[in-house]
């Protein structure tokens, strides 16, 4: 191989005399003048032959082969007499390099911007029509009762987040676009489907009940242009053990994000939105007469009204159709009734609201109405709250004097304030789902949660109190203790073993003997 080098020195000393012609010609300003340069590199496609002033013994590689084969041209086959190599007389081509992409690559880059741009318009049209019904369920077709600046957070806040998700999509990441089209395409499908699902079979489609089934089909495309876009995009340039452990872990986050966020989300959505529908007659006990009086706040509230003959009138709250077994027991001892529709259910004004939100409004319009009445003693009036009704009457005793007697069964928590009143580890994820549950209560109730039971427990004052829970109650149920332990003055407590608000239903001696007792003490003594 000596020999080839020395053959590559004079080939490189030849290069270097073959471009002095070309060097004077261009000098001269000869037509088929050129340079050094040109000597050096040919144009592509061009056979080049020996250089000139070398020997023939060896190929200069003009193109360096990259492969574990011999290079074309070099030197490797010894001649007939073993020295040296044979001679190399095949002209070499030079080909240029091409620096365009590989058809195969183009087209899959076409294909990735086409479903990239497919997948944007998609998302696009499903926002949009999910915020088309949440426009017309909060400004247009409203509760009766309400206006639309009653609904401002409740309408804009979810606008904002469609609208902005809109805007932004295909700036976003292919792994937060899906996510966030599969989270609000199900926030979607609720928010849609659910008042039309409740109140269609009952009463018929009405009102924003056409556009939520818009939105109900917007959500089902919101989701399948998440899942698409996951599966779509999905990585499999890695190793497979990383692959899969990080699906597995994306899966996991996926199951975290649906209990944690989406499921009290959308129980919120339903909380604020679905109630029951019209009762149309009911059993007191005896013949009542259907009265109407207004709120606090001024809705209109639709009820029942039974007279007392023993000179004393309790509320029954809430609602028409689960407090009847409570009020004929109460009418059965003489007791005036007061039952009625809470806002936003039955004949009543407002939006409904399944915790209680807001009752207390609508307890001080009751009150105001019996004190109203000539055949009401102003001073004998109580309350008997079953659930959030319960709830609600603690925080009317706290906020007013005219209520003299309260039986609370089945109080619990109505946000996340009552639910830390018994802080533990194990209590965490309950607390985080009723944080979201909570931030959701008021943005679709539009008003700021309730105070904290407990708290108001201790503000009653000397109204007498009785609490009753049962063992086997709702969320929160358990802090009964606690509120009973803040209040001061006249109070009382049992615990049933039962289930939550069937007191009644499970020792119904018990249960009459008691409360109309401590009816009987609180209200008609002296």
């Amino acid at each position: 191989m000596k020999g080839c080098a020395r053959d590559h020195d004079n080939a490189v000393q030849g290069v270097k005399r073959a471009a002095l012609p070309f060097t004077r010609l261009q000098r001269s300003g000869h037509p088929n003048g050129g340079s050094p340069e040109d000597a050096r590199n040919p144009p592509p496609g061009r056979q080049v032959g020996p250089l000139l002033g070398t020997r023939s013994r060896c190929e200069l590689p003009w193109r360096r082969d990259e492969s574990s084969q011999p290079r074309k041209g070099r030197c490797s086959r010894p001649d007939d007499a073993g020295r040296g190599t044979r001679g190399c007389t095949r002209p070499v081509t030079v080909e240029a390099p091409t620096a365009a992409a590989p058809p195969l690559e183009k087209r899959r880059a076409l294909e990735v911007a086409k479903a990239a741009t497919l997948e944007t318009k998609l998302a696009v049209v499903g926002l949009g029509v999910v915020s088309l019904h949440v426009f017309d369920d909060s400004f247009l077709q409203r509760e009766p009762g309400t206006a639309a600046v009653d609904h401002l957070l409740s309408g804009l806040v979810p606008l904002a987040v469609l609208v902005g998700t809109a805007l932004l999509y295909h700036r976003l990441r292919p792994g937060l676009r899906a996510t966030l089209a599969v989270v609000l395409g199900v926030l979607g499908i609720v928010i849609g489907g659910s008042e039309a699902a409740y109140y269609g079979p009952k009463e018929g489609l009405s009102g924003d009940d056409y556009t939520g089934l818009l939105a109900v089909a917007g959500g089902l495309l919101l989701v399948g242009v998440g899942a698409a876009t996951l599966w779509r995009t999905r990585r499999r340039d890695d190793a497979i053990a990383w692959r899969y452990t990080r699906r597995v872990l994306l899966g996991t986050a996926s199951v975290l994000v649906a209990f944690f966020v989406v499921f009290p989300l959308a129980l919120s959505y339903g909380f604020t939105h679905i109630a029951r529908t019209e009762t149309a007659q009911g059993n007191l006990g005896a013949q009542y007469t259907a009265v109407a009086f207004d709120a606090s706040d001024g809705l209109r509230l639709k009820g029942w009204f039974v007279p007392s003959t023993n000179g004393a009138t309790v509320i029954v709250f809430p609602g028409r159709k689960g407090t009847q077994k409570h009020a004929r027991m109460l009418v059965r001892h003489g007791y005036g009734v007061l039952v009625f529709d809470r806002r936003g259910e039955g004949e009543s004004e407002g939006d409904p609201n399944a915790l209680g939100w807001g009752f207390d409004r609508d307890l001080k319009g009751a009150v105001a109405f019996l004190r109203g009445r000539p055949d009401v003693d102003p001073n004998r009036i109580g309350g008997l709250g079953l659930s959030v009704g319960g709830e609600a009457l603690l925080q009317t005793a706290a906020e007013t004097r005219d209520l003299k007697a309260v039986v609370s069964d089945g109080a619990g928590s109505r946000s996340v304030r009552e639910d830390t009143v018994h802080m533990r580890l194990a209590k965490v994820p309950e607390i985080v789902v009723s944080g979201v549950m909570t931030a959701g209560m008021a943005v679709f109730s539009n008003q700021p949660p309730p105070p904290n039971l407990k708290r108001l427990a201790g503000e009653i004052g000397p109204t007498p109190v009785f609490f009753i829970y049962a063992e086997r109650g709702a969320g929160g149920e358990d802090n009964n203790p606690d509120y009973y332990e803040a209040k001061h003055g006249p109070k009382q407590i049992w615990k049933i073993a039962t289930s939550h608000t069937h007191g009644l239903s499970a020792r119904p001696k018990e249960y009459d003997r008691r409360v109309i007792g401590f009816f009987d003490r609180s209200l008609r003594a002296g």
